[in-house]
């Protein structure tokens, strides 16, 4: 049996992550894309013209058209107040620990056009962090400069520039886990999933270049860096969560997508490659991440709509250090998977229920991944929601609404189903459906 203060370190520690765990699937809830009333007030379209859902998340063919033309297309009838604001409050009812309600987060947007050629998404997001506290933190940030109409070959083409703060943000097909926010969860993940452990998103500043061709093939090539843990600690991020410092990083997507008007398909790959220390001045670590994805959309006349995606994603790791923890030596090298599968069922684009299945698995080694050595974690992910407005027949076509129901669960933590963070005798195990937790939201957007 551990020593007394070594039992109530680790039950701190256990009930931090635990905490901690749900917060993060909470957020990921409030923070999964959605529409921005500013854009529908810019184009005088509305909200589910760009969104299969009226309030989203996933972006239509028109959608991905727009945030390819830099978020600068307009009906042309006079400058619109590029401003948009969501709020959303939470009754959260996880399955061990004190159920809560409260207005979880704000968020303020800047989007939308500067001139034809650029135009821009910043979101500045207020997060509930208890006792009627709220963190304020630069969120995503995405600014492009287009050029458009352009001819090679006789085909239409598309060239653009973007200085953003997440690689795989800037997705225009909008599945992979930067720009839907989805990823699974777990004590250790890849540099392109948000939901990781010391992740990429929104701590680095990175410029890409992208361009589509023929309407069909788009390519997307650039390079990040991170931020001083100055300017993350500035900007709202707790440094605990710094990425350490990144050199000689590339980032690559390739895609092919098909438009077939009432059906959309498309199958990408994604790939980065940089050097990491973590801490900063410690040795480098040498990281290459290499995905695909597969998309399929069927819209037929709006009333039904299905979507399926699938991303895959291999990092492969060869560590500078092998430190020995607990009297075990960490491996040389190891890799991460991660995986996540969804359908979402939208009707009318009022209605809707999303099922997500996440999986992150990755080499054992006991030093890094104690006291199990394992890090594979399954979680699943189940929401239905009614979104009202947003639609060119509906009440407002530029402001909405969104009730939702979501349930996180859990089958699978640190490689264990029971005694997830090994208790010593006498005190309360943790299984991993502990984790589990419900949520009831109500969101607003204009």
């Amino acid at each position: 049996m551990l020593p007394l203060p070594d039992r109530r370190v680790k039950r701190r520690t256990d009930m931090f992550l635990l905490g901690g765990l749900v917060a993060v699937f909470l957020l990921l809830a409030s923070t999964a894309a959605q529409a921005i009333p500013a854009y529908a007030r810019q184009t005088g379209a509305a909200c589910a013209d760009c969104h299969a859902g009226a309030y989203g998340p996933a972006l239509t063919p028109y959608g991905m058209r727009f945030k390819l033309g830099g978020y600068t297309d307009t009906d042309g009838k006079g400058t619109k107040i590029p401003l948009a604001m969501q709020l959303t409050e939470t009754h959260a009812n996880p399955a061990r620990g004190d159920s809560s309600t409260a207005l979880t987060e704000g968020d303020l947007y800047l989007a939308g056009r500067l001139t034809d050629q650029i135009g821009g998404y910043v979101k500045v997001e207020a997060d509930h962090t208890g006792h009627n506290t709220y963190n304020t933190k630069l969120s995503s940030v995405d600014l492009r400069f287009v050029a458009k109409e352009l001819k090679i070959g006789g085909k239409d083409t598309l060239f653009g520039v973007s200085v953003n703060n997440s690689p795989g943000f800037t997705d225009p097909i909008h599945n992979l886990p930067s720009a839907n926010f989805l990823g699974p969860a777990g004590i250790t993940g890849s540099l392109l999933n948000p939901s990781s452990p010391n992740s990429l998103s929104n701590r680095v500043i990175g410029a890409t270049a992208y361009a589509l061709y023929d309407n069909d093939w788009y390519g997307e090539v650039g390079t990040y860096r991170s931020l001083p843990t100055s300017q993350q600690d500035h900007l709202g991020y707790n440094v605990g969560g710094d990425p350490g410092r990144l050199r000689d990083t590339a980032y690559a997507r390739f895609a092919y997508m098909k438009d077939m008007r009432k059906q959309f398909f498309s199958a990408g790959v994604v790939g980065l490659t940089t050097k990491r220390s973590l801490p900063r001045f410690g040795p480098s670590d040498d990281i290459v991440d290499l995905g695909y994805d597969l998309t399929y959309q069927y819209l037929g006349n709006r009333d039904h709509i299905v979507q399926l995606a699938y991303v895959n994603i291999l990092e492969k790791r060869d560590y500078g250090s092998t430190p020995v923890i607990g009297g075990v030596v960490a491996r040389d090298s190891g890799i991460v998977h991660d995986q996540t599968m969804s359908a979402t069922y939208t009707f009318k684009q009022t209605y809707g229920v999303t099922v997500s299945h996440f999986k992150s698995t990755g080499s054992r080694d006991l030093a890094r991944f104690g006291p199990s050595g394992d890090p594979d974690t399954t979680t699943n992910l189940i929401s239905v929601y009614w979104a009202p407005f947003g639609k060119d027949d509906s009440y407002t076509s530029i402001a909405n609404l969104k009730l939702a129901a979501t349930w996180f669960r859990f089958t699978r933590f640190a490689g264990r189903e029971n005694d997830i963070f090994f208790a010593p005798p006498g005190t309360q195990r943790t299984d991993a459906r502990d984790l589990n937790a419900f949520s009831l939201s109500a969101s607003i957007a204009f």
